[in-house]
């Protein structure tokens, strides 16, 4: 997994977030349900589709 900056993190995770929360497909088991916590374990994982353009 490519190391962030917390910055970075924080926007990965809250947009996850989101998609979640509006109905996009959960890319871990688990038995949360609070999208922000999925998200977090999708981070942790590093499955999350979401990539950092940085110039």
């Amino acid at each position: 997994m490519e190391s962030y900056t917390r910055y970075e993190r924080a926007r990965i995770v809250g947009a996850r977030s989101l998609q979640i929360s509006m109905g996009a497909p959960v890319l871990v088991k688990t038995d949360k349900i609070d999208p922000l916590e999925i998200a977090l374990a999708e981070y942790q994982k590093g499955i999350i589709p979401i990539t950092v353009k940085r110039k």
